[in-house]
């Protein structure tokens, strides 16, 4: 009867140290993809927050004080070159006019007289003068006082969209008071803060003078429909962001881009000769990034790297890595620091290109 127990409890020991060797061999035989940072030259598209501004955008004010007689147009209305948008009362301005032209009128009356009397040597040459700079300022004053009363009718300076109405019909307007803003919004500037790195990168790029093409994305996260240039980089930093200004000129001829809008500009920014690792290589360990790298003895070994610009699926390494070195792709969670393992060795190309099946 003890030799049941004591043949089933060797056959049960037997069985669980044939299944631990098997797991030791197929550790063992577990092989590892391994490869090597690629170096080439790519890029890769920048985002920068940004402000929309019309070409022309102005603030239309009354030139006169009085009352505001007529509004002619509506708020958010296209307007075009030259059209009546507010009328001023003219009542002032109209009977300043007729008094300076009757003024006008009398001294143009005493010039004649004053001719006259200088062709019979009457009165003096100097008479004669005085009476016509008598007659050209009255001359000036009609002019002042029709400068005035055209005034009163104000007209869109160029085509556009009105603003809010800042005034309604019977105020009485101050002199300079707002009436409304007018944008052209044909074309857009678009402004877009950029690091003085990236500034100095550009400045000194051998297609400087080129114009580079920017996309805008808008606030609903669609790209807009034409390709904006940009066309001038401000002439100061701003010393507490350490920025400066681009400006990129997009056309809008559907309209669809309004003064005061915001939005993302994506520019594509040239990367030379730089070092490329898939994103999934690394692990990051206390806020710092890591791989693990194959020693000559073909035991792993963890290395803290410095990434610069990031990519789809891809980092670029500016310090840490060589272009020698061999960096585990896979199993990062299955090895630890110092292990020996078997790996098979794949080329760079081959698995940028292959990066999508790599990367779930």
């Amino acid at each position: 009867m003890r030799t049941i127990p004591l043949f089933i409890g060797l056959f049960v020991l037997l069985s669980l140290t044939n299944c631990q060797s098997k797991k030791e061999a197929h550790k063992e035989e577990t092989k590892y993809l391994v490869s090597s940072p690629l170096k080439k030259d790519t890029s890769i598209t920048k985002d920068y927050v940004c402000q929309i501004h019309s070409i022309r955008h102005i603030e239309l004010r009354a030139l006169e004080k009085g009352y505001l007689k007529r509004i002619y147009v509506d708020e958010g209305q296209h307007v075009k070159e030259g059209q009546k948008m507010f009328f001023i009362m003219p009542n002032v301005y109209q009977a300043d006019l007729q008094k300076a032209k009757a003024e006008a009128k009398m001294a143009e009356i005493e010039l004649q007289n004053t001719q006259l009397l200088a062709e019979g040597n009457v009165v003096s040459q100097n008479e004669l003068a005085m009476a016509k700079a008598s007659f050209d300022k009255a001359n000036a004053e009609v002019a002042l006082a029709e400068t005035h009363l055209g005034f009163t009718d104000i007209r869109a300076p160029f085509n556009g969209i009105m603003d809010h109405l800042e005034a309604r019909e019977g105020s009485l307007l101050d002199e300079g008071e707002l009436l409304t803003t007018l944008s052209d919004n044909s074309k857009m500037w678009i402004y877009f803060n950029v690091p003085e790195s990236e500034y100095l990168d550009y400045i000194i790029s051998k297609d400087r003078d080129n114009k580079k093409e920017v996309t805008l994305l808008m606030a609903n996260n669609k790209p807009f429909n034409q390709r904006g240039i940009v066309e001038t980089i401000q002439g100061e930093f701003n010393n507490e962001t350490g920025n400066i200004a681009f400006r990129a000129t997009f056309p809008n001829p559907d309209g669809i881009l309004r003064h005061g809008e915001t939005g993302s500009i994506l520019m594509k920014v040239p990367l030379k000769n730089v070092l490329l690792i898939p994103q999934k290589a690394t692990f990051e360990v206390m806020d710092k990034k890591y791989v693990f790298v194959i020693d000559k003895e073909d035991k792993v070994r963890q290395r803290e790297i410095t990434v610069g610009a990031e990519l789809p699926h891809l980092f670029e390494v500016q310090k840490g890595l060589s272009e020698n070195d061999k960096v585990l792709l896979e199993g990062i969670r299955m090895v630890k620091n110092g292990e020996k393992i078997h790996y098979k060795f794949e080329k760079p190309e081959s698995i940028l290109s292959n990066l999508e099946l790599y990367s779930e």
